[in-house]
């Protein structure tokens, strides 16, 4: 898998990996994710089916930089990047499709009310209250601890996320700049969504209120899959769900 490097709009150099050939579709990944770790799986079956699939990492993660300046994570910036990567990519409106995981699938939805003109979109295990409030809060407490030094109590769920982030090995200091960057989608704004979406969810995730995320985009497929945030990633169901979607162009 190729990878490549462009910047930002402000200036930030950003990554993406890129396989395959044929018509574009853009995948963004998860919260403490990198596009190569996380949508691997997915790639190399999008391009069994003859699709050029491009896989970045948000800044802050991955490959791309992780700068500690508050001032290089200004609000929506993932959109900005995401918007920026489609312009350095040379892809019109309608030349492309677009689709996340989890943190990806918001800012797939951000992108969306922000300008982007994919021709399909996937928004995938997320849903309506962590699109239009706020995400990520048990995340933030935890990466502030570690960022600050503060305790976290032993044998707690913030113990198994900050295991989970020292296992990652990810950038504490960067990843809680990402989440203080993010900002809800209105629901005026998601009534505006006319570009053909999946929405996707695990029929045991929290998230469960993806189906009045899926209601209301002008024209959404709703599923729910075995499986809930981790594992629905990874079902079969899901691959299925998102190939047949795409195929239908």
């Amino acid at each position: 898998m190729e990878a490549f490097r462009f910047v930002g709009r402000d200036g930030v150099e950003l990554a993406f990996h890129e396989i395959g050939s044929g018509r574009p579709l853009i995948l963004l990944h998860g919260f403490m994710g990198a596009g190569t770790h996380r949508l691997d799986g997915w790639a190399r079956m999008f391009v069994e089916q003859g699709r050029r699939v491009v896989l970045p990492d948000f800044r802050g993660h991955g490959d791309s930089a992780k700068p500690h300046d508050p001032a290089a994570y200004p609000a929506d910036v993932l959109a900005d990047d995401g918007l920026a990567l489609v312009e350095h990519l040379g892809l019109g409106d309608g030349e492309y499709d677009l689709g996340g995981y989890s943190l990806g699938a918001r800012i797939t939805l951000r992108m969306l009310v922000r300008g982007a003109k994919p021709g399909r979109v996937i928004v995938a295990g997320q849903g309506l209250a962590r699109v239009s409030g706020p995400q990520g809060e048990a995340s933030r407490r935890v990466l502030a601890a570690l960022v600050g030094g503060g305790a976290i109590e032993p044998g707690s769920r913030d113990a198994l996320i900050a295991q989970w982030i020292s296992k990652l090995g990810v950038d504490p200091r960067a990843l809680l700049l990402v989440l203080d960057s993010l900002v809800p989608t209105p629901v005026d704004d998601l009534r505006q969504i006319t570009v053909p979406a999946l929405v996707a969810i695990g029929d045991r995730d929290e998230r469960s209120d993806a189906d009045e995320l899926a209601a209301l985009l002008r024209d959404a497929r709703f599923v729910r899959v075995p499986g809930g945030h981790e594992s629905a990633f990874t079902a079969p169901e899901l691959a299925a769900a998102m190939a047949e979607f795409l195929a239908e162009r």
